[in-house]
């Protein structure tokens, strides 16, 4: 049988002639270079017709690769909430709080779901997804193996169950029987990592191996999580990772590694320099995990400045004579160990970033958050932060960037909190369009983290852009990146102010209202100040009265929710509203509302009332005015009362009742 290099050779001899004839007919016989060299093709293959061709493979594509696709040809819509709340828009948070508790719930959903599917796999042994998502299947979280063996080490180990893995060892090592060097150096790995305890299983309850005791419950019962969390982390004397060191026949790097980086981790950072001590003493050289954690610890074992750097200084000069190559992370370690150094962090922080230079090694931008936060403290002004954020960002521009440290999320709300501390808008635009490039916004960390680096943008726009660009931003960040808090709505109305566009104030009011900020009693006698301020257009004081009426459903506690309690100014700046908009009957409901809640009304509010009483001819509501300032005990009842009596037609009785209140207001004084 001939090859099937072959004929597809005898296809191209073949069918060679028409398709450049077909060619020449549709270009009008313009040559372009292609028929050249499809001429030149078929000569070769005339020539040679036996030469095996060799087609080339196929093009393979992820299988994530349609969906990428797809997701490329859409944007972000910039009034839907954040892409992880839309699978239940009735319950997307509105709120900041909301958004904490909604993240919480769907954490402690999936962490149950992922509880239950481990331990019951039973009932998931068919997968459908395509496609296929290994993390998303479940995984075996039960002991198979009950005989005393190194496999069941393993298996405890492989489980993270540092209890039965240590009882296991125990029981290996009572039988006589040798574990390998590679399982010793994972258990003790494991037993540093989570401090000689269990870790707490997701979405389940704790199991009989991590149940306390009772004086530990009773110590720890009424404490915050995170207290609790700091509690158990504490490195203690003598617990099993220090006891099966201890009994190891030899020690290599890797067992001392693993103490020391657990050491580290769970604050006994004086152990640590003993264990790396005793690791040179037994003619042992350190690998690169333990220089990197110790480099890290330099700060909490040094109390002066000076001595700080030295023993850093030393551990980098011990990695050079050990011929241990430094990598990106123990050179952030240094830098973050140099802003705990004082005044020398300045110099040695560029020695430090020429060093990995000459090494060859970039920097990350946890690199570059040590740096701005070293030149910050050091400068204690922004211009010449400014200018060294100025360097970094032009390097950055146009770079997709990916996470190599954890504190790589940090960089760009301590970036932006400098441009907001030097005033820097230009340059905050530049921080923006690098968050926007590629996914690098992903690098903004979790939420409450992107809150901060927003909010500060936000707050930046606020003080130093035109309102309407502000808008323009206000709109395309929110709901959809950032929950503002009630100091970024100050500012936004602020901005309003400052501009002479207060007229947007009820569009904002009725965002303030959907965000949840209306229990808020700041802002919203904020708001009401500000609309209550001076007097504007008919269409404008219309727009205030119906918003302002809106407002009032606030403090009678509408929606179910509890009222917010009257103040003079929120009653005064509400009936102000409505008197400039000739809604006299509410406007008079208000000042009721005085009364019923012990409050005093300003003079002014009484004067600005008979005024509107006049000028709609309202006799009757000029002497209740009086009255109602005769309950109060205003010291301005007489002086109302002789204006009333000069400027309306008033019958018989209404001048009686106003010649009584106005001696009675003259007598008082």
């Amino acid at each position: 049988m001939a090859a099937p290099g072959r004929h597809v050779g005898h296809y191209i001899q073949r069918n060679g002639r028409f398709l450049l004839n077909g060619l020449e007919q549709l270009w009008g016989k313009r040559s372009f270079g292609c028929t050249s060299a499809l001429r030149q093709q078929a000569a070769e293959a005339n020539e040679d017709s036996t030469e095996t061709i060799v087609i080339p493979r196929k093009k393979t594509w992820s299988k994530e690769a349609v969906l990428e696709a797809l997701a490329s040809t859409v944007s972000r819509d910039p009034t839907a909430y954040p892409y992880q709340f839309q699978d239940d828009p009735y319950l997307s948070p509105r709120t900041s709080a909301e958004f904490k508790m909604y993240s919480l719930s769907q954490e402690s959903g999936k962490s149950a779901a992922k509880y239950f599917v481990n331990n019951n796999p039973k009932f998931f042994t068919k997968d459908f997804a395509e496609p296929h998502i290994p993390c998303l299947m479940p995984e075996t979280v039960s002991l198979r193996l009950e005989e005393v063996s190194e496999e069941a080490l393993k298996e405890r180990i492989h489980l993270r169950r540092v209890t039965a893995a240590v009882d296991m060892y125990d029981q290996l090592l009572q039988a006589g029987t040798a574990v390998s060097m590679e399982t010793i150096h994972d258990l003790l790995d494991l037993i540093s990592l989570y401090c000689d305890k269990n870790p707490v299983q997701e979405g389940g309850p704790q199991t009989e191996e991590t149940e306390e005791s009772g004086e530990e419950v009773k110590r720890r019962k009424g404490r915050v999580r995170r207290a609790t969390d700091y509690l158990r982390a504490i490195w203690k004397d003598d617990n099993n990772a220090e006891r099966i060191f201890n009994l190891l026949p030899e020690r290599d790097t890797r067992c001392y590694s693993a103490l020391i980086r657990g050491m580290v981790k769970h604050g006994a950072y004086a152990k640590a320099f003993n264990m790396y001590t005793d690791l040179l003493n037994n003619r042992l050289t350190a690998d690169l995990h333990i220089f990197n954690a110790l480099i890290s610890a330099a700060p909490d074992v040094r109390d002066k400045y000076t001595e700080r750097w030295e023993l850093i200084a030393e551990l980098l000069k011990q990695m050079s004579q050990q011929k241990v190559q430094p990598n990106l992370l123990t050179f952030n370690s240094v830098l973050k160990g140099l802003r705990r150094c004082g005044p020398l962090a300045r110099t040695q922080a560029l020695q430090t970033l020429n060093e990995m230079k000459a090494l060859g090694i970039a920097p990350s931008l946890a690199t570059f958050d040590h740096i701005l936060a070293v030149f910050y403290r050091a400068a204690n002004s922004g211009q010449s932060d400014t200018d060294i954020l100025q360097e970094v960002i032009s390097e950055l521009t146009g770079t997709s960037l990916t996470c190599q440290d954890p504190d790589d999320v940090l960089f760009f709300s301590s970036a932006m909190r400098i441009c907001l501390d030097s005033k820097d808008l230009e340059l905050s635009y530049k921080i923006q369009s690098l968050v926007e490039f590629g996914e690098n916004w992903r690098l903004l960390g979790d939420s409450y983290q992107c809150s901060i680096y927003y909010g500060r943008f936000f707050n930046l726009l606020c003080m130093m852009e035109h309102i309407d660009v502000v808008m323009k931003w206000y709109r395309q960040l929110i709901p959809s990146l950032y929950y503002p808090n009630p100091q970024g709505l100050k500012d936004l109305m602020q901005a309003l102010d400052t501009d002479s566009r207060l007229d947007l104030l009820p569009t904002i009011w009725k965002d303030i209202r959907s965000l949840g900020h209306d229990n808020k009693l700041d802002v919203v006698e904020e708001v009401l100040t500000l609309m209550a301020r001076e007097k504007h257009s008919p269409e404008v004081q219309e727009s205030f009265a119906q918003c302002a009426l809106d407002v009032k459903t606030v403090f009678d506690g509408d929606r179910g929710r509890q009222s917010l309690e009257w103040s003079t100014s929120a009653l005064s700046n509400i009936t102000t509203l409505l008197m400039r908009a000739n809604k006299t009957q509410q406007a008079w409901a208000m000042l009721q509302l005085f009364k019923s809640n012990n409050r005093v009304p300003p003079e002014r509010l009484m004067t600005e009332f008979l005024s509107v009483c006049h000028n709609n001819g309202s006799a009757q509501g000029a002497v209740d005015l009086v009255q109602l300032s005769a309950a109060f005990c205003l010291p301005a009842t007489s002086q109302l009362a002789k204006q009333t009596l000069a400027e309306f037609e008033l019958t018989k009785e209404q001048r009686t009742i106003l010649s009584e209140l106005e001696s009675v207001g003259e007598t008082s004084d």
